[in-house]
This record gives C-alpha cells, sequence and structure tokens, in this order.
C-alpha cells in the first residue's frame, strides 16, 4: 500500500484540480483573453476559468517560472558572468555586456521587473550550463515541484517557439507558488528600482501598469507581463483586498488594455463573491456510518452568501454554493472509532468470584476424598471376604 501512496495523493489532487475547474467554468463573464484562471492565492481553490488547458504561448510570463526555479536552486549572492549569447537575445533586455558580472538577485530583478531577455538566458546558463540543458530541467522541476500537466518550455525569457508552450491553469499554478517564496514575492511586487550595470545605469520601472499605479485597482502587489507578435497579451497579476488574496493569469488578448480589463473583471469577481472560513481540527464530517475530521485547522473558501459542505465515502469533502456548484474540496482523514475497554469488575463481584472458586476447589478436594475413601472400604471388604473364604 505504502508504495501506491504517492500515486493515490498525485491522482487525488488532479481529480481535485479537474472538480474545481469544472465547477469554475460554469460562470461566465465577459472577457475578451483567449484563456484565463483564477485562484485564490492561500487556498488554491479555483474561482474562475475560460479555456483553463488549452495550449497556449505565455511570452514573458515564462520568466516567472525562470525566476522561481533559480531562487530555489542558486544562490542569490553569487557573481554571474555574461556570455556573448546572452547578450545577443532578440527583445527587451537590462543591456547587459558580454564578460559582466552581477549577482544572480540582480538579474532577477532585471528579468522580472524590466523583462530583460539577456537577463534571463544569463540566469539560464548560470543555473545549468546551457539553455537546453536549463529547459529540461526546468519542465521536469515544473511537473514534479509545482504538478504542472500541460507546459513545456523551451527556453527561459518567453520568445516564441511553437513548442514552448502551457496554459492558463499551469500558469496560474506556476504564479501562485513562486509567490509563496519570500524573495521573488518581494520582486514580483516591485515597481521601481535603481539599476547599476556596466552600460546601463538607471531606475527600472515594472511594465505592470496597475502595479505601478497607471490603471487604478485597489490592492495588487504583484505583476508580470507579456508580448510577441504571436503570443500577443498576456498578464500575470496577484491582489489583496485585506480578506483575501488571488492569483489572475490572461493569455492572449488582442490589445494590451484587454488584459487589463479582464484582470479587473476577475479580481472584482473574486473579490465580491469569496470569502474565507476555518474547518477545526475536532469537526466531523460522518459518511457511510464513517467519521472524518481535518488533521489540523484548514482555510477553505467559499461564497459569501454562505455554503454546502458534503462529505464522500472517501473523505473528500466538497464546500458548494447555495446552488450546489463546487467551489472546493478538502480531503479529510478518517477517524478510526475507539476500541472498545474490556470491562473492569467491581470490587464486591471480584470478591465473589474469588470465593465461587475457593467453594469450587473444596468441592473437587472433597469429592476426591469420598471418592479415596469408598474406594479403600471396597478393597478392605473385598479382602475381608477372601479371608473367610481361605478358611
Amino acid at each position: 500500500m505504502k508504495r501506491f501512496l504517492p500515486a493515490i495523493i498525485v491522482f487525488l489532487i488532479l481529480l481535485t484540480a479537474q472538480l474545481h475547474v469544472a465547477a469554475a467554468e460554469l460562470v461566465q463573464l465577459p472577457l475578451k483573453s483567449e484563456a484565463a484562471a483564477l485562484i485564490d492565492s492561500d487556498t488554491g481553490a479555483v474561482l474562475y476559468v475560460k479555456n483553463p488547458n488549452q495550449k497556449m504561448y505565455p511570452a514573458s510570463l515564462t520568466k516567472i517560472a525562470t525566476a522561481i526555479y533559480a531562487i530555489e536552486k542558486g544562490n542569490l549572492d553569487s557573481m554571474v558572468t555574461v556570455s556573448s549569447n546572452a547578450v545577443r537575445q532578440d527583445g527587451t533586455r537590462v543591456y547587459l555586456n558580454e564578460g559582466e558580472q552581477l549577482p544572480l538577485k540582480q538579474l532577477i530583478q532585471g528579468m522580472l521587473i524590466n523583462s530583460g531577455n539577456d537577463a534571463a538566458v544569463a540566469i539560464a546558463e548560470y543555473t545549468d550550463g546551457t539553455v537546453q540543458q536549463f529547459a529540461e530541467n526546468l519542465n521536469t522541476y515544473l511537473k514534479t515541484r509545482i504538478g504542472v500537466t500541460h507546459t513545456h518550455f523551451t527556453n527561459p525569457n518567453g520568445l516564441f517557439d511553437a513548442n514552448h508552450y502551457t496554459t492558463a491553469m499551469d500558469m496560474a499554478l506556476i504564479t501562485n507558488y513562486a509567490i509563496k517564496n519570500p524573495v521573488f514575492a518581494e520582486i514580483f511586487g516591485t515597481k521601481i528600482l535603481p539599476w547599476k550595470g556596466q552600460s546601463w545605469q538607471t531606475n527600472l520601472v515594472t511594465h505592470h501598469k496597475m502595479l505601478k499605479g497607471e490603471i487604478a485597482f485597489p490592492g495588487i502587489t504583484g505583476g508580470k507581463t507579456g508580448y510577441t507578435s504571436e503570443t500577443k497579451q498576456t498578464l500575470a497579476t496577484t491582489a489583496d483586498n485585506g480578506k483575501i488574496r488571488l492569483t489572475a493569469v490572461v493569455l492572449k488578448s488582442n490589445l494590451k488594455n484587454d488584459k487589463y480589463n479582464d484582470t479587473g473583471v476577475l479580481l472584482d469577481y473574486g473579490f465580491k463573491n469569496f470569502q474565507h472560513s476555518t474547518i477545526k481540527q475536532g469537526e466531523i464530517f460522518t459518511a457511510d456510518h464513517k467519521d472524518f475530521s481535518p488533521e489540523k485547522d484548514t482555510l477553505i473558501t467559499e461564497r459569501i452568501e454562505g455554503c454546502k459542505k458534503n462529505v464522500a465515502s472517501n473523505g473528500l469533502l466538497s464546500i458548494q454554493d447555495a446552488k450546489g456548484q463546487l467551489v472546493q474540496t478538502v480531503q479529510l482523514t478518517y477517524k478510526e472509532p475507539p476500541k472498545p475497554k474490556a470491562a473492569t469488575k467491581k470490587k464486591g463481584e471480584k470478591h465473589h468470584e474469588n470465593r465461587s472458586q475457593l467453594l469450587l476447589q473444596i468441592n473437587v478436594v472433597l469429592g476426591m476424598m469420598v471418592i479415596l475413601i469408598a474406594l479403600t472400604i471396597a478393597v478392605r471388604k473385598k479382602r475381608s471376604t477372601e479371608y473367610k473364604h481361605t478358611s
């Protein structure tokens, strides 16, 4: 059973994600982006999706994956030497020079804040030697660490490649995983940063219009933009209204403003319709005469108007809205029923039992004595009779 436990856990996670997606698709929001996903950043509940598993091209949202992978694998203080390959990258750059040395963290900042394609390649080559090896290792990392299922990257920066793709759901999962890291979250939420390089000294300003306040929306905590002519507009955004935190991803908007408008619609929907509550550790849910409970206090997402909780015979708890639509699922733990204790006997009962056992033993001894006496008498009578006859 232990051999199959990891596979069973992965199956339950994937099943739960599919249940979330199926429920989220029941709502229709007026989005112009071709694909979208909205996740509760804390519970992972999928609150809204549009074409969540459709193969899409992420453009520079790829750099979210590159950043968290490099942060977890590398040493942020290590000095990275920039190669000629990094310097030759097309598109947005931080204008690195060949042979220039910068700390890994500064390169990650230049990649996320200013979307530097040259910085992304320098990071990849530092991390795994070559871009090709980096891509192979990154894909393995995304599948095994984060659990994505429809993503394949061929480079660290998102420059177009037909084999470089993801989905709105996978990109939301990657972003949501990354923001749990405090270093990533700090850089992801940076609006302006002084930059000192050999050939370029400036202030890097985030390209994300909602993050820097160019498009007003309260509570934006981080973001990354993306664009290529083939990919169109892409955007990843995180926000916090003080009650609930959200992660939103939109892919393939034709116009730049469309991706911001769609993101605003998603965040408004999440903030207005959902809230958090807690299932306590000792709370019991019963199905088929079996009791289940969470192993610890568990945060859940529910609709503001309330929710219904239904547990299945396998302990999977479904959080549903008033209309019966699924919001979230939580795997509960089966509670073994207490084993019956051996009945303890009262003092009087024990005394009575001991006395009965003693009387039984006495009766056995007396019975044996009676039999012995009877046998002795019988033997004596026989001998007496034999004696008379011989006389």
